[in-house]
């Protein structure tokens, strides 16, 4: 099923896998969507867990900070990778667009994690490609890349698409071998990952 199913305290969101259409539900609109759930073949809806109450208040960076130059090895490599990355993104349909960018990221998923170390230095190198072209490249483009950089590496099955509260909002990163966020604010702690592993 390509349809994820989060639940907060007082809402629903459903995240399309597929073609990335996002449909917050609350009230009966709600309630009809779970009582249809319990007879498909579609995951059980994933409990996302509520931070403190911030009231919109807390403070996130509005910009990671620079990023040191890669070695020229890694700085190559994630320039190619982050070109193929964007090209991905934008060859075919705009509809399929997040299903493209979130199959080619989940490529390596059957390969062995990385260390936080190489983790760390994929996710810097793409941030440093990124830098370098004149093309939008938000969490999604990034972590898709990082992954793949990864994956062209021999590791894998490192990339979350998560979801968070007060106010709902997505987000994608990678993680280490240790299911820790890499390179990414405190705050990530924040989202619950919902994105179906394959």
């Amino acid at each position: 099923m390509h349809t994820v199913t989060a639940l907060t305290r007082r809402a629903g969101v459903v995240v399309n896998y597929r073609n990335g259409e996002t449909v917050l539900l609350t009230g009966d609109a709600l309630n009809r969507w779970l009582a249809a759930l319990e007879n498909s073949p579609a995951p059980a809806p994933v409990l996302v867990h509520d931070p403190a109450v911030s009231w919109g208040t807390s403070e996130v960076p509005v910009r990671l900070p620079a990023v040191g130059r890669p070695p020229l090895a890694w700085r190559i490599a994630a320039t190619a990778v982050l070109a193929t990355t964007l090209a991905v993104r934008t060859a075919g349909p705009r509809s399929e667009r997040f299903g493209r960018l979130r199959r080619l990221a989940e490529t390596g998923s059957a390969l062995p994690p990385p260390s936080a170390a190489h983790a760390s230095l994929a996710v810097r190198s793409i941030r440093w490609a990124a830098g370098n072209v004149p093309a939008r490249v938000a969490c999604l483009e990034e972590s898709a890349a990082a992954a793949l950089l990864l994956t062209l590496g021999g590791r894998g099955g490192v990339w979350r698409h998560g979801i968070a509260t007060d106010p709902i909002r997505l987000h994608a990163w990678i993680c280490d071998g240790d299911g820790r966020p890499v390179e990414e604010p405190a705050h990530t702690d924040h989202y619950t990952p919902i994105n179906p592993r394959p």
